[in-house]
């Protein structure tokens, strides 16, 4: 037996919908308006909500609208009766989050089935949650493959920072896996039931990008012939995932601050703001400080977004994942028959890997797909085309200040850019890609005095690859 809330001005249908609904074994709780149904929802916590969306005072729209803004009955499935002359309304209550509508007049049959299959949706998403949970107590590892030291330290960082709220911006080249990153976030954070949504921003045109992310009233602009929710309001009681933030609009980042900073948002022509809560997790592959100071980025939204910053160094500044990945996405692709020979795993190392990860696992179901045997040697490498040709310029590291003053090693670093590195002619032969960087590193160390942050920001890296390097190299 379930417990029903009805919410419909007209007292004859609550009659027989009550009715039908007893004779099935539920218990119906009445309600004659949206206001009494919002106060009969919060004090007797339903497992179903039936309501009409045409009411005097608070409509339907708004009775779906309270129940799904709150996380704790997110899984209360909602269905509202419509007549024929707001079918439109009714798909608009479904974008929304509404399970289905009824068309008044509905025969018993059609009540009762719809009703039974909604409390079965119900029950299947607690079930998925609790099994999800369990999986979460006894320890299930976040799906990231690693083995270098710089990977430990980051979902070192992910794991501290995953329980709060606060906003984290993960940079990193194209290809490092930052998405990855994100969900792990949302995964191992309190908010990992509910939703997590993804969006883009270099891939929305920019005309779309405000009713896309903070959703639209019915008839607010041309073409807008239905409501739309948002992404913001999509990701209510979970994580919203802006991916090239970089990318965002410069007119729109005022909205997106403001967002931030009240917990409300304004839907396109909407005369009213609707609370939202959510947590922002962004990424960009460009340095977001000389975005700032070019001015095509807010600096008041750059440090309301940099609370925790997480960097992902590029997968030729960790050689130590590449055969970890490289066995992973072939037995991925292929089975665990597939093996790789030594001598490949060596070139593979050696490649400047400009697409990162995401060319590594394009490369693998490559070679894969046209190897010559379950052994994959050199000789599959170069049929299956070697790594992706170039067509840019490496890219420049990403700069790991996070603050805009002098005293800081962005500064260092735009100081250090005017300047050659005055570390003399390397040897041209006799000395290994290693050696070489050892070198490097210990004539940017002199030059430096020894300080570790100038050092990382004249070479342009990350601290932490920099620390790495010089634990592997002993310096």
């Amino acid at each position: 037996m379930a417990r029903i809330l009805l919410i419909d001005d007209d007292r004859n249908l609550r009659e027989v919908v009550t009715f039908i609904l007893a004779e099935n074994g539920h218990e119906v709780l009445e309600a004659a308006d949206g206001d009494a149904g919002v106060q009969l929802f919060t004090s007797e916590a339903p497992d179903l909500v039936l309501t009409d969306i045409r009411m005097p005072g608070r409509d339907g729209m708004e009775v779906l609208r309270y129940v799904r803004a709150h996380s704790t009955s997110a899984d209360v499935p909602v269905i509202v009766l419509t007549a024929y002359g707001t079918v439109e309304q009714a798909v608009e209550a479904m974008r929304e989050g509404a399970y289905t509508y009824l068309l008044k007049p509905f025969n018993r049959d059609e009540l009762a089935l719809t009703v039974q299959q909604a409390l079965q949706l119900r029950t299947l998403a607690r079930d998925n949650r609790n099994l999800r949970r369990l999986l979460r107590e006894r320890g299930a590892e976040l799906p990231l493959v690693y083995a270098s030291q710089a990977m430990v330290h980051l979902v070192d960082q992910v794991r501290r920072v995953a329980g709060s709220d606060a906003t984290v911006l993960i940079t990193g080249e194209s290809g490092t896996g930052k998405e990855l990153i994100a969900r792990a976030l949302h995964d191992l954070s309190p908010r990992w039931d509910a939703p997590f949504i993804a969006v883009n921003c270099g891939a929305i045109p920019a005309d779309l990008v405000e009713s896309e992310l903070f959703g639209h009233a019915r008839g607010a602009f041309t073409g807008a012939s239905l409501a739309r929710q948002g992404r913001v309001r999509a990701a209510a009681g979970g994580t919203l995932f802006l991916d090239e933030i970089g990318e965002f609009p410069l007119s729109l980042q005022p909205k997106l601050l403001r967002v931030l900073e009240t917990k409300r948002v304004d839907p396109v022509g909407e005369s009213g703001s609707i609370p939202v809560d959510f947590r922002l997790v962004c990424a960009t592959n460009k340095d977001l400080v000389q975005e700032v100071q070019s001015g095509r980025f807010r600096e008041d939204l750059y440090y309301r977004l940099e609370v925790v910053r997480l960097d992902i160094p590029p997968l030729r500044e960790r050689p130590e994942d590449i055969p970890v990945l490289w066995q992973h996405y072939t037995r991925l692709h292929g089975g665990e028959d597939i093996r790789t020979a030594p001598e490949l795993l060596r070139r593979l190392a050696e490649l400047p890997w400009r697409g990162n990860v995401r060319e590594l696992i394009n490369l693998a179901q490559r070679m894969v797909l046209m190897r010559q045997g379950d052994t994959l040697e050199h000789g599959d490498l170069e049929a299956a085309g070697s790594v992706t040709p170039t067509l840019a310029p490496t890219p420049t590291p990403m700069v790991s200040s996070s603050r805009l003053t002098e005293a800081s090693p962005v500064a260092a670093t735009a100081a250090a850019q005017a300047e050659k590195l005055p570390i003399g002619p390397l040897p041209a032969e006799g000395f290994s890609l290693p050696e070489l960087e050892c070198e490097v590193i210990r004539r940017a160390l002199a030059k430096c005095g020894g300080n570790k942050s100038r050092t990382a920001a004249y070479l342009g890296i990350p601290r932490h690859v920099l620390l790495y390097r010089l634990q592997k190299y002993g310096l």
